[in-house]
């Protein structure tokens, strides 16, 4: 599970980065601390901590126990002061969110997908928080059939999370996820009767993943364990009184999920690293079958099976070949490589990310140079079809296609500023058909906006992309503020797309930028690589590289510069706001990852062990010194640094509560500047604030209040 809405050289190394950088004087703002009353002071309790000779002293350890009333007053204290602070907003908080409600159709319907006799889709609602989840037997005409409204489930809940459905194969039930407490890590499994609306008497805590044997009462789910890591596979006929333990993953590093495939043929159990995967099946008409192993696992190898009714395709990844490369097996022997037939060919410049197998073709997405292209591949081989894009900057992404017989396949496209919009290409006749464009109802012209990309070039020489929209008309004197954002882990992109949320900053007169930096997969696997384990400070000088090109090219200046991030993107707010303050005047680091050694050393915390992969061990010397060196909370030090929002959630499980509360708490017993410092957190959620989306969009128009009354702007 990764830190993930919407979501670790020397200590002397790191000395060194920063005193070559000296903080400018102190930016001043008529938004400061000085106007309000002080802000809560968190008690010290010291806790020492001693790794192969070096001692770390920790005075808000304490802030761990959210059990401890004391640590609830203090949460409860950092909110009231920041509803202090944020009061003369009010007014602009709400010009923010109605204008972004204004951008979005609030009574919308999804696009139909037709899969096993009837058309899917989901709808919102004028008012409601949550979306309806209807379908229609054969044709878009037959009555409508609504199997989950999410907001009569979520009535009178603080916090809802509807995670997903799987449709029975014989169309009656569906058994579905959910939780109460915002985390997205816990869920409940429950199974509707479809035929009557009400749940059967069958209830699962703590699962992760689900599918459906062909026999429609057969269900194989996934469970988690005290540390929230998917490590059982459990079998259960719905009558039975007890499941069975198919399979329990016992290396720490590994998760183990479970699913069906679109041939409906077998079910699949997949184990999987930051570096390495395993995979297991068994018959969907047979589902009292023992799994069986398709490949043993080898250490830094990942693979992924994609069923056809007369192959298996395979995408094969190892350390000569980090992008990825496809072959074609077959169904019986595929274990002799002598028997595998290269597909698709590794390149080192294009990564493999997404594959759809079809009767006929097997579509794949593939990204080069930090864009993505759409390829279609004949089974029996023949000349390619490529779907090709004609903007600088945009992403691409493939959707579900349930249909096996189907001669085309959808794709969603977008930009900075061009709405979301699907597609459906035929492959034949090599065309793509709107099928529908997101709507923005109080008018949207993309020509009214440039759209750029930048390279910056990092200190080690290496250039980073990134993407750019602001209003044509844009003087480039500096004096305009700019919002850039960026996550820069797990190998994830950052992808472009169009926000109905960042237009009240870029109407506004804001540049918004989206930086592309190594620890992503933007530019291939390598560039991942590049940002993760002792390479990680990569992540970091590439964020500053991309922020000091902003203001060398003047975009805009330091004075009216802000950067915000989420999760492992506020571990990176952290780590570059403490290497150069100087660059920045405002900062939103939501759900921000900052005691990075503490938690790594913690293996009875979420998501620790799992992630010694992407961050390091720290048990290990050489990783506990580099992670030392640029762990956020653990490089705060006496100096001034910007205006910060920093958010939690108390029911986060990817990022405990407490290393936002702690992050604050340190801040303001060290930083030597006037500048506002707020924490705000969720009492009621998790990892990605509100779950309802009125919600979101006032969580949005917060954040953004804060940034424009830092920066000066008022209305």
């Amino acid at each position: 599970m990764k830190r993930i809405h919407l979501a670790l050289p020397l200590v002397a190394t790191f000395a060194a980065i920063t005193s070559c950088h000296t903080t400018k004087e102190e930016k001043t703002t008529p938004f400061n601390q000085d106007q309000f009353p002080p802000a809560p002071v968190a008690e010290r309790i010291s806790q020492t901590f001693e790794n192969f000779g070096e001692k770390r002293t920790d005075p808000y350890y304490w802030l761990k126990d959210k059990t401890n009333p004391k640590v609830i007053e203090y949460l409860k204290a950092e909110n009231a002061y920041t509803d202090t602070v944020m009061a003369s907003t009010k007014k602009l908080q709400e010009t923010i969110y109605n204008e972004i409600l204004g951008r979005i159709k609030e009574d919308d319907q999804t696009y139909p997908t037709f899969d096993n006799g009837y058309y899917y889709y989901n709808r919102s609602e004028k008012g409601k928080q949550y979306l309806t989840y209807c379908r229609r037997k054969g044709s878009m005409e037959a009555p409508e059939e609504v199997f989950f409204d999410v907001n009569q489930m979520a009535e009178g809940k603080n916090a809802f999370i509807f995670e997903g459905y799987f449709i029975s194969p014989d169309n009656q039930k569906a058994a579905y996820l959910y939780n109460e407490t915002g985390s997205y890590a816990e869920y409940t499994l429950k199974i509707r009767d479809l035929s009557t609306g009400s749940d059967i008497n069958f209830r699962v805590e703590g699962v992760a993943s689900v599918a459906w044997a062909n026999d429609s009462k057969t269900l194989f789910y996934s469970t988690i364990d005290k540390s929230l890591r998917s490590h059982q596979i459990h079998r259960q006929v719905l009558d039975a009184p007890n499941s069975e333990l198919l399979y329990q993953e016992d290396d720490a590093r590994f998760s183990t999920y479970v699913s069906a495939d679109k041939l409906k043929r077998h079910i699949w159990v997949f184990n999987e690293s930051s570096s390495t995967s395993e995979t297991r099946y068994l018959s969907a008409d047979n589902p009292t079958q023992p799994l069986k192993v398709f490949l043993p696992r080898t250490q830094g190898v990942e693979y992924a099976v994609y069923p056809h009714k007369d192959y298996f395709f395979l995408r094969y990844k190892d350390d000569k070949h980090l992008n990825g490369e496809m072959y074609k097996l077959p169904l019986v022997g595929y274990t002799d490589h002598t028997l595998w037939k290269e597909f698709l060919a590794h390149d080192p410049n294009t990564r493999i990310e997404g594959i759809d197998v079809l009767k006929d073709y097997v579509v794949v997405s593939l990204r080069k140079n930090g864009l993505t292209q759409l390829e279609a591949l004949p089974v029996a081989g023949g000349e390619k079809h490529v779907v090709s894009f004609p903007e600088p900057v945009y992403s691409v992404s493939l959707k579900e296609n349930p249909m096996y017989d189907s001669g085309s396949f959808r794709y969603s496209y977008t930009s900075l500023n061009r709405p979301t919009t699907l597609y459906e290409y035929e492959i034949a006749e090599g065309k793509s058909n709107k099928l529908k464009e997101q709507e923005v109802p109080s008018g949207f012209n993309p020509d009214d906006y440039t759209v750029e990309r930048l390279w910056a070039t990092a200190p080690d020489g290496v250039k980073v992309p990134m993407a750019v929209v602001y209003k044509k008309g844009l003087k480039r004197d500096g004096s305009a503020p700019a919002l850039l954002y960026s996550y820069g882990s797990y190998g994830s992109n950052s992808r472009v797309y169009f926000s109905t949320s960042y237009y009240s900053l870029i109407d506004r007169g804001f540049v918004f930028a989206i930086a592309q930096i190594r620890g992503g997969s933007d530019l291939g696997e390598q560039w991942y690589e590049d940002g993760k384990l002792l390479h990680k400070k990569n992540t970091f000088t590439d964020f500053i590289a991309c922020s000091e090109l902003l203001i060398k090219d003047k975009y805009t200046s330091a004075d009216k510069l802000a950067i915000a991030g989420g999760s492992a993107g506020g571990l990176l707010m952290g780590a570059v706001t403490n290497m150069r303050p100087d660059l920045y005047h405002t900062v939103v680091a939501q759900v921000p990852f900052v005691d990075v050694v503490t938690t790594m050393l913690d293996d009875t915390l979420p998501l620790t062990t799992g992630e010694y992969e992407e961050w390091g061990n720290p048990n290990e010397e050489e990783y506990f010194r580099y992670m030392l060196s640029y762990s956020p909370y653990d490089n705060i030090k006496a100096q001034n640094y910007p205006n910060m929002l920093v958010t939690g959630g108390l029911n986060d499980s990817q990022v405990l509560f407490h290393e936002p509360a702690k992050y604050v708490a340190k801040l303001r017993s060290l930083k030597t500047d006037k500048n506002l410092l707020l924490l705000h957190m969720d009492m009621d959620s998790g990892h990605g604030g509100s779950t309802g989306r009125y919600g979101r969009i006032k969580d949005t128009a917060f954040e953004f209040a804060f940034i424009l009354k830092c920066i000066g702007i008022e209305k």
